[in-house]
């Protein structure tokens, strides 16, 4: 009976305490790592891009609005830019809802060159 009261007791524990207080953070820590690398730090890289795109945007630019128009710049100033959408149609915006510069339209198709007849002898 006394074997089982030993057993019970929480005497051997007190010397693993001190480690496995530190070792129960490894877990918390390396989730913090992987969420840094998976998700902080590629929106962080966006956002800066995003800010550089903004900040180095010029008349004549094709831009992307937030809410999906297309149009050329026309006018820049600190805060607000000008857009013409369409001809003689023009809308002003804030510097911050351009989404994106506009990709070309589709790149001309490559020239076919003409095949030179094989000389035939």
């Amino acid at each position: 009976m006394i074997n089982i009261a030993y057993a019970m007791g929480q005497g051997g524990a007190q010397g693993a305490s001190g480690a496995g207080g530190f070792a129960s953070f490894i877990p918390l820590i390396l989730m913090f790592v992987i969420f840094y690398f998976l998700l902080i730090r590629p929106q962080q890289k966006k956002s800066k891009d995003h800010r550089e795109l903004i900040n180095n945007l010029k008349k004549g630019d094709r831009i992307i609005t937030s809410g999906g128009i297309y149009g050329r710049i026309t006018a820049v100033s600190d805060t607000m830019l000008t857009v013409e959408i369409s001809d003689r149609v023009r809308v002003k915006l804030n510097r911050s809802n351009v989404a994106g510069l506009a990709q070309a339209a589709a790149p001309p198709p490559p020239s076919k060159k003409k095949k030179e007849p094989a000389d035939t002898k």
